[in-house]
């Protein structure tokens, strides 16, 4: 059975740094798209940021060149590092892996950032 099993999430305060992993198991790791996306409460979930297996990243502007998505196959772990938190990045983080019709999720990480 697929699992993805993210980490790393907690309380802090604004300007502060977090570091969020997904361990996969089960999935041929380095074929996958990896993707970290985020649910604030009320809203919809929205991508943050995605790696390819290629290593090509893509990242929403509202936290380019706060956060850097890496990846380590050998690991089977993607990482999310968060820079320079704001009280706007609080939400539930999700680790997502992609392959063709293939899409599996994490169950969620808590990310609060206090003001």
């Amino acid at each position: 059975q697929v699992q993805l099993v993210e980490s790393g999430g907690g309380l802090v305060q604004t300007g502060g740094s977090l570091r969020l992993s997904c361990a996969a198991s089960q999935i041929e790791f380095s074929i996958y798209k990896m993707g970290w996306y985020r649910q604030a409460p009320g809203k919809q979930r929205e991508s943050v940021a995605t790696i390819t297996n290629g290593g090509s990243t893509n990242y929403a502007d509202s936290v380019k060149g706060r956060f850097t998505i890496s990846r380590d196959n050998a690991k089977n772990t993607v990482y999310l590092q968060m820079n320079d938190l704001k009280p706007e990045d609080t939400a539930v983080y999700y680790c997502n892996a992609k392959w063709y019709s293939y899409s599996y999720w994490g169950q969620g990480t808590q990310v609060t950032v206090s003001s």
